[in-house]
């Protein structure tokens, strides 16, 4: 992006990357490759303050600025917003070089023709295999994003307490029955890893789960939701709910509570903070507990195409991403994790894959569902299990 170009992004005082808090002052690089990122602030703190220094010094006379456009759908929701003002006015050039974006989005702009089919021009396009770098809730996205890192939901348990930890949602049914409120969760308005336990139990009942994650959409499917989160109202009866996905650690942590769905890389952050006792332990239920990745993008009229292919590649080269995603963050690579053992040391890798082992991951990490899917499980839980 030349220096005038980005001047102008600047100067609308409501414009996402000033707001964000991109410098206004005078840019002397001949180019400013632009990254916007939804999520939280750590996202841009990671571009400007990691990545950033990597690629310009690998790239002299180019600089890197991240703006953050704010945590969860809507984040992404206003990058899509921008792109879609800029081809609405006929842009030929367009002032994001790179998004980062969630999957539910990167769907929508791949069907829009928002998007550059760059994975298949980058070295590392071949090193990331799971179903989440070829399909965003439903839609073929493949060629068009490259995963940035992968959250995970996973039960948290106390070894002490819980001997023979559950394997599938059908022996935690089992073992809650025998164990009454021993097992915490936060329901579906306490945050995403209840959502996420909610989701995986309608899954794990319905009989037809790649239908959820893989569509098409069919509203005839709702009788079976309801069905599969029939079960779930008699099994609430003899949990504790909890006031989110901090609340279940803390009462892990405090004992009243001997097992919780959680985020693994906040239970590993919590750990590492010394919030958590070191020797509660994570278990991977099958058939599966959902989880999500964030997206590396390229605008379909990005004004720095070559530049951005570059940097998403030494964003997810082994090396970046065991240093910069595992060990900064406790998030789970982007690409496939052999790749990315080599360049770990063993205590790092031992922490992150001790309990969840790398096949356990690719096996038993799913996607959440479709959207139209998503919305008529949540529905039906307020129908048939809150009520």
């Amino acid at each position: 992006m030349k220096l005038m170009t980005l001047r102008t992004l600047l100067a609308g005082a409501a414009g996402l990357a000033l707001a964000a808090g991109l410098s206004a002052a005078p840019l002397k690089a001949e180019t400013v490759l632009t990254v916007l990122t939804a999520g939280d602030q750590n996202m841009v703190d990671y571009v400007n303050e990691y990545l950033a220094p990597k690629f310009e010094a690998q790239n002299p006379g180019v600089k890197v600025r991240a703006a953050g456009t704010g945590p969860g759908d809507g984040g992404s929701q206003k990058i899509y917003e921008k792109l879609s003002a800029e081809a609405a006015a006929g842009a030929a050039k367009w002032d994001v070089d790179v998004a980062v974006i969630h999957q539910k989005m990167a769907g929508q702009m791949v069907q829009e023709k928002m998007l550059s089919a760059y994975v298949g021009d980058v070295k590392t396009g071949t090193l990331a295999s799971r179903d989440s770098a070829r399909n965003a809730l439903g839609t073929d996205v493949t060629g068009y994003v490259l995963p940035m890192f992968h959250s995970q939901i996973a039960l948290a348990y106390n070894p002490d307490l819980v001997k023979a930890p559950p394997k599938t949602y059908a022996e935690l049914a089992e073992w809650v029955k025998a164990n009454p409120k021993a097992f915490g969760y936060n329901g579906i308005k306490g945050g995403m890893s209840g959502v996420g336990f909610v989701t995986g139990w309608t899954a794990a009942n319905i009989g037809d789960a790649a239908r959820l994650e893989k569509g098409p959409y069919d509203a005839a499917m709702k009788p079976a939701i309801e069905k599969a989160l029939s079960g779930l109202k008699e099994f609430n009866k003899s949990v504790t709910l909890t006031p989110g996905n901090a609340g279940t650690l803390d009462m892990l942590n405090r004992g009243e509570i001997a097992m919780g769905p959680v985020w693994v890389d906040m239970f590993y952050s919590w750990q590492a903070d010394g919030r958590l006792n070191p020797a509660m332990k994570l278990q991977l239920i099958g058939p599966g507990m959902p989880g999500q990745p964030m997206y590396y993008a390229v605008p379909a009229k990005a004004a720095n195409q070559e530049a951005a292919r570059k940097f998403i590649e030494l964003a997810t080269s082994p090396e970046v991403q065991a240093d910069g995603i595992v060990k900064r963050f406790n998030w789970y690579p982007g690409i496939d994790a052999t790749y990315v053992q080599p360049k770990l040391d063993a205590q790092t890798w031992a922490k992150l894959f001790t309990d969840v082992k790398p096949d356990e991951l690719a096996s038993k990490g799913k996607p959440f569902p479709l959207s139209g899917y998503f919305t008529d499980i949540m529905e039906a839980y307020e129908r048939t299990v809150a009520n």
